[in-house]
């Protein structure tokens, strides 16, 4: 009688055990979605998701905070997404990882029509923040976004 209580509560700890990994595993991914945080008002801008393709990172538009621009087009974009919606657009294109963080590929921001190299990573003490680096030669600006659960 004794035998299938310890199996019971051994087989607990093990399922409790499995869950935390998984936890752990998905909150160390940069996949996932993000809310923007622009780095020179400090407001929540827009929500990014982040997704794996192919063995490269990407990144489009789920979302934009301020309703007033749900219907905004890139008017200054240089590329094929001139005049083409915000909302569901692609800005992050072919990151590749190394090491500890993504880089080689770009980034668009849709507000002023520029791709920029870039290079993204997560905070070594907080998984549910991510520096998101735009650059051109050693001139760059890096945004801080937030994972959205």
């Amino acid at each position: 009688m004794t035998k299938p209580k310890l199996y019971k509560k051994t087989s607990y700890i093990y399922i409790a055990l499995f869950l935390f990994c998984m936890q752990l595993g998905f909150a160390q991914s940069v996949v996932g979605k993000w809310k923007t945080i622009d780095d020179e008002t400090g407001e929540a801008k827009s929500i990014v998701e982040i997704y794996e393709q192919n063995g490269k990172i990407y990144g489009k538009v789920v979302d934009i905070i301020d309703a007033s621009k749900r219907n905004g087009l890139c008017e200054k974009c240089k590329d094929y997404r001139k005049n083409k919606p915000v909302l569901g657009m692609q800005i992050i294109d072919g990151l590749t990882k190394d090491d500890d963080e993504y880089s080689d590929g770009k980034i668009l921001d849709p507000e002023k029509g520029k791709l920029y190299k870039c290079k993204i990573w997560l905070d070594s003490d907080n998984k549910n923040k991510l520096y998101v680096r735009g650059y051109v030669a050693f001139f760059y600006r890096t945004q801080n976004w937030y994972r959205v659960n």
